[in-house]
């Protein structure tokens, strides 16, 4: 929080947009796959002149892609959902994300608009649901090949 609001991105969706970028899980998932590379690979296109840069760019992450596409997937549904980060960034009720505000719509002392609120929930399932369609190819692929040795 300390070094989101000295960087000026407190009540900004920015600090939500850096926050949800890194995790432990997408760390240790492409570190997994990694070790599943063999070493040859690096040492040819060493001997074929390549450098360190072309070497990740041409090899390493296209053979990366599934879980790369795979830990994109992960961290839109997370970040989607998520509830804690912006309670705590976010100052503004009007800044609010979909399923902040949607939570906001339950009167726990009234009655609720259920027809409403339900109708939001479907809408908001929506982008999960297109991402996901859009990547399940790599994403199944991802996950299938993920700590697999050889």
């Amino acid at each position: 929080f300390i070094i989101i609001k000295n960087m000026g991105l407190y009540n900004t969706h920015a600090a939500l947009i850096l926050i949800g970028s890194f995790n432990a899980f997408g760390v240790f998932l492409l570190r997994q796959n990694m070790l599943s590379i063999p070493g040859e690979l690096n040492e040819a296109a060493k001997i074929d002149g390549c450098g360190p840069f072309r070497i990740l760019v041409n090899i390493l992450v296209p053979l990366l892609k599934p879980v790369i596409f795979s830990v994109a997937v992960f961290q839109f549904i997370w970040n989607w959902n998520d509830f804690f980060n912006v309670f705590i960034m976010i100052s503004g009720v009007e800044k609010y994300t979909l399923s902040l505000g949607l939570r906001m719509m339950m009167d726990t002392d009234a009655a609720s608009a259920w027809n409403q609120i339900l109708a939001m929930s479907v809408v908001s399932l929506l982008p999960c649901t297109l991402f996901y369609f859009a990547m399940q190819k790599y994403f199944v692929e991802g996950i299938a090949t993920t700590g697999l040795k050889g």
